[in-house]
Formats: structure tokens, C-alpha cells, sequence
């Protein structure tokens, strides 16, 4: 999704297109770090048992 957004800024010039794309990009930060915090949970559940 974020390469076709790309590629649509890149050809329109559109800054709507652009903030989706950063809109994007954030979502997909903050679910990469909420899966990282939930690993360390479950890493850290597994060393106390």
C-alpha cells in the first residue's frame, strides 16, 4: 500500500497523497512497536515461570 502511494505522490504531486503516506507510515510504526512490547511481555513471562 505505502509503495503505491508512493508511486502516486511521485506522479501527481498531490500533498494529500504525501500525508497519507506519512499517515501510513505511522500506523505501521506504532504496530510494529505495540508487537515489540508484546514480545518482551511474553519473553519475560516465559523467564519468571
Amino acid at each position: 500500500m505505502r509503495d503505491f502511494t508512493w508511486k502516486l505522490f511521485c506522479e501527481t504531486g498531490n500533498i494529500d497523497t504525501y500525508l497519507l503516506l506519512k499517515e501510513l507510515e505511522s500506523e505501521n510504526d506504532q504496530s510494529s512497536d505495540l508487537l515489540e512490547i508484546e514480545e518482551r511481555k511474553g519473553d519475560y513471562l516465559e523467564t519468571e515461570l
